[in-house]
């Protein structure tokens, strides 16, 4: 278990989007600014889900986004900046175990001061 302070704190922050382009253009966004160490895009989602009063189905693709807890805000305002729906799906689960040294390359992606 990798111990870090709260700011630190590693997340998996998930958000779904209509298309591939939309998935590349945040993925990118996210990455290339150290937001995110890494953002995983999985296609071929359908979601269920109520929207209005209605039941609605949608084809989706999945963002699973790896960064810190200190990142969160900056990722949130990207998401909901380039995303086409009134409101994205962001949740943000924090991470309490995994692999130390994949846990401290996340930190250190993520860090605000790395040259971007």
């Amino acid at each position: 278990m990798m111990h870090s302070t709260k700011l630190q704190q590693p997340l998996l922050i998930f958000s779904n989007v209509p298309d591939k382009e939309t998935a590349a253009r945040i993925a990118r966004e996210l990455v290339d600014s150290h937001a995110a160490a890494c953002v995983n895009i999985l296609p071929g989602i359908h979601s269920v889900y109520r929207w209005e009063g209605k039941t609605e189905e949608a084809a989706e693709i999945s963002l699973l986004v790896k960064s810190t807890a200190d990142r969160y805000d900056e990722i949130e305002a990207m998401i909901k900046r380039l995303h086409p729906y009134d409101m994205p799906e962001i949740i943000a689960l924090s991470v309490t175990d995994g692999l130390p040294a994949y846990l401290q390359w996340l930190v250190t992606e993520t860090r605000k001061n790395v040259d971007v």
